[in-house]
């Protein structure tokens, strides 16, 4: 007999755990959340939060949302990257990043109801926690994964508590492993991997300092700063990251993967911030420093039976494009309503084999793409010449040879500004945030070919209704005026139908074959005299269905299936579709 019984247990309280478990408990689902520690994020690690995290967010509530932004960093004080020689030292250039550029900026307003911003670690994940708890779950902290054993009903989990140096068992019929990039639950749940871990060291130095004179000219989240001869690789990059404007810092600093991490005390902490920031007399206080590797691993398999793993602990790479807390939310949104409907017996098991199916090759995509990021430092470091020489003299000359009144000297600064800007695929990948189109059993195509991209998909979000791709946002408006994002409209933990005059059809068909298989399906028609009404004409231009068309929208937004029109028999085409999707 397990000395707790729970329907979902949860190891770990990160982005990834807590977002599962406040997810879970919104949707009426009983769940327990452990964490090792005794308290949540201790450093603010993650922090670039997408439009894609705060829809999550906002599904959870406009509460929920509205003191995410009230914590953040607005988008304005995030976007002027900024590539020098020091804080004080000379700017080699900088580029406009993460939607501040106008282009890009129109492009992210067109695109969703929320904004992105800058939102710590040290703040996200106490508000998700928080979310969770107060909505039902259990949560034990201190409390350590030891090990599992699953059957056909169920999970039974060892645990230790690390109080008392007990162990106790929890048993529960399903187990998410959310438990970072050391994951003990992926291994003991034989998951499968490609890659590499320990590619390359960095460490952390977190500190308090005042340096608004230096930067609130050109507000950023990341300063770049260039030291020739400086310690790793013979070119000193390292990052001054902001925490909080303008008075908290968090420098990133490399070190030899084949040594072993460096044991830095306060003096060389600070020798490293003030060379950084180029001011030998910085005051500053040192609040933590810790080492840490860059990663280049995926799993290919996310789940085994039971036992389902997200967040770092499938996808572990480093923090370039600010994918990670990103993606570990967006993965706790893609589980949570499908273990709620197969929990709650409106779905079959398969249901659930559509999340490793949907999620893995985002884990690949987004892997792939920040380690790729970190390869596209090296047309900056070759424009300027930091790669002709191991001298750090020559290297400075280098440098300084583009501001020479020669043809070569032009044709540097050319190289410069080029290399400079085709870092948009680090600091500015909107499509790689926005673009994730799924394939599974939870969609229903029909053999309707996806729409081809028709720019950069990595650059750009280019929304589409076809069947796996996110449903597209538009604002509709009320004829009290009140104005909403047809992504309001869905989510929630429930399914949606959206239609428009000619559809009724469907609208009465969505609450029948509801009712026939146990589920709340919300249904909306969108047109003139209706309650939701598209006068700017933007969700006509969108949904790609015709006015007696459809969509059936899953509880996190994607589209799971449409018809271009009326159906002969929409009861009997709805039904169909729910029971192929839900496994009924």
């Amino acid at each position: 007999m397990a000395d707790i019984t729970t329907d979902v247990l949860v190891i770990g309280t990160g982005p990834a755990g807590s977002a599962t478990a406040a997810l879970l408990s919104s949707y009426g689902v009983e769940n327990l959340v452990i964490n090792r520690y005794r308290w949540l994020a201790s450093t603010p690690r993650a922090h670039i939060t997408n439009q894609r995290t705060m829809e999550v967010l906002r599904d959870l509530g406009r509460d929920v949302e509205d003191e995410a932004y009230m914590f953040a960093a607005e988008q304005d004080l995030m976007g002027e990257n900024v590539f020098c020689t020091s804080l004080t030292g000379e700017e080699i250039g900088r580029m406009k990043s993460w939607g501040k550029h106008p282009l890009s900026r129109a492009e992210h307003q067109l695109s969703s109801p929320t904004q992105m911003n800058d939102l710590p670690q040290t703040f996200m994940e106490p508000l998700l926690f928080k979310t969770a708890c107060s909505r039902g779950t259990q949560s034990r902290m201190s409390t350590e994964y030891v090990s599992h054993v699953q059957d056909g009903d169920g999970v039974t989990t060892t645990c230790l508590d690390r109080l008392t140096g007990k162990e106790f068992t929890v048993r529960s019929k399903y187990l998410v492993g959310a438990d970072g990039g050391n994951s003990k639950v992926a291994e003991h749940a034989g998951l499968t991997f490609e890659g590499k871990m320990g590619v390359a060291g960095s460490m952390n130095i977190l500190f308090k300092a005042d340096l608004s004179r230096l930067v609130a000219h050109r507000p950023s989240v990341l300063y770049w700063v260039l030291q020739p001869g400086a310690d790793v690789g013979g070119i000193g990059m390292g990052l001054v990251r902001m925490v909080r404007p303008w008075n908290e810092w968090l420098i990133v600093w490399g070190y030899d993967i084949n040594q072993p991490a460096p044991q830095v005390d306060e003096a060389h902490a600070k020798k490293v911030v003030r060379d950084l920031v180029g001011d030998p007399e910085l005051e500053m206080t040192i609040k933590s420093v810790s080492t840490w590797t860059v990663n280049n691993m995926y799993a290919t398999t996310m789940s085994n039976g039971r036992v389902f793993c997200m967040g770092d602990a499938t996808h572990r790479h480093p923090p370039s494009n600010g994918l990670g807390s990103n993606t570990s939310i967006q993965d706790a949104f893609n589980l949570a309503w499908k273990l709620a409907y197969v929990l709650k017996g409106t779905a079959g098991p398969k249901l659930l084999d559509s999340y490793q199916a949907e999620r893995a090759p985002v884990a690949k995509q987004i892997v792939t793409r920040a380690n790729k990021s970190i390869e596209e430092f090296g047309p900056i470091f070759k424009a300027l010449g930091l790669l002709d020489s191991i001298d750090p003299v020559k290297m400075q000359q280098n440098m300084d040879a583009r501001c020479d009144n020669t043809a070569a000297a032009e044709e540097q600064r050319a190289a410069i500004r080029k290399a400079i800007a085709d870092k948009v695929y680090e600091f500015d990948c909107h499509g790689v945030e926005m673009n994730q189109r799924y394939r599974s059993g939870a969609t229903i195509t029909d053999g309707q070919a996806e729409p081809a991209f028709t720019k950069d998909p990595e650059l750009y979000c280019q929304q589409t209704s076809w069947p796996g791709a996110r449903l597209p946002h538009a604002w509709v408006f009320s004829n009290t005026g009140e104005k909403i994002s047809t992504l309001d409209l869905t989510g929630h933990g429930k399914f949606t139908v959206l239609t428009g005059i000619g559809g009724n059809g469907w609208i009465d068909a969505a609450k029948i074959v509801g009712r026939e298989l146990g589920i709340e399906v919300s249904a909306h028609t969108i047109g003139p005299r209706q309650h939701w009404q598209d006068f700017t004409g933007d969700w006509a231009g969108a949904r790609e269905v015709r006015d007696s068309g459809v969509l059936l929208v899953r509880p996190d937004h994607h589209v799971a299936w449409r018809s271009d029109g009326i159906a002969d028999d929409p009861v009997a085409e709805l039904r169909r579709v729910f029971k192929s999707i839900l496994d009924k």
